[in-house]
């Protein structure tokens, strides 16, 4: 493995194959969370870092406990437990460390276990037969992807706050229409890698 498949492998996480502009993966914190940049930014990287780490014990778990014991049936409910004790962790250090971007995430925190977009990483790990370091960068960079998106669409939001918007589109109606272009844009991308 070079430099140039890793980079080419970025590429393909974060633009090519975002998890929420290509996969419509993770919608619902995307929705949620993206009004203001700073809010969208710290939940952008709560789940870059939930989807590193959950890539890493997924993958430990899908290959040294799941596969040898012939239990790969058991593969989505051991991904969620596995993923609900991440943000658990987090959710702790968050609330010691940082109070007030404990507050500012809100219900969010708590529903990054039910995240698709996390969940979806490590069965794409598993689909793809991701080796471990593969597995770790797809889990990375599909949070870098992750993190793209929702700081986009939230530095969006906050123009089209002071910007003339026809009554019947202010709030979600407008919101999904911006969404549904940025994923149009994004999906131009889709052929570069």
């Amino acid at each position: 493995m070079n430099n140039m498949n890793i980079l080419l492998f970025f590429v393909d996480c974060v633009i090519c194959n975002n998890f929420i502009f290509s996969r419509f993966l993770g919608c619902c914190p995307f929705l949620g969370v993206s009004s203001k940049v700073e809010t969208a930014v710290s939940m952008g990287i709560a789940v870059t870092f939930v989807m590193t780490i959950a890539s890493l014990f997924t993958w430990m778990v899908n290959t040294w406990v799941l596969v040898p014991l012939n239990l790969r049936f058991m593969e989505t409910v051991s991904f969620i437990l596995v993923i609900a004790a991440l943000v658990q962790f987090i959710e702790m250090f968050l609330k010691k460390s940082s109070p007030s971007l404990y507050r500012a995430l809100g219900i969010y925190l708590p529903l990054i276990t039910t995240n698709c977009a996390v969940l979806g990483v490590a069965t794409l790990n598993v689909k793809n037969a991701y080796n471990l370091l593969y597995s770790v960068l797809n889990g990375c960079f599909g949070g870098i992807g992750f993190l793209l998106a929702i700081a986009l669409m939230a530095g969006v939001r906050e123009r089209l706050e002071s910007s003339k918007i026809p009554e019947s589109m202010k709030g979600f109606p407008i919101t999904l229409v911006t969404a549904g272009l940025m994923a149009l844009a994004f999906m131009g991308f889709k052929g570069l890698v």
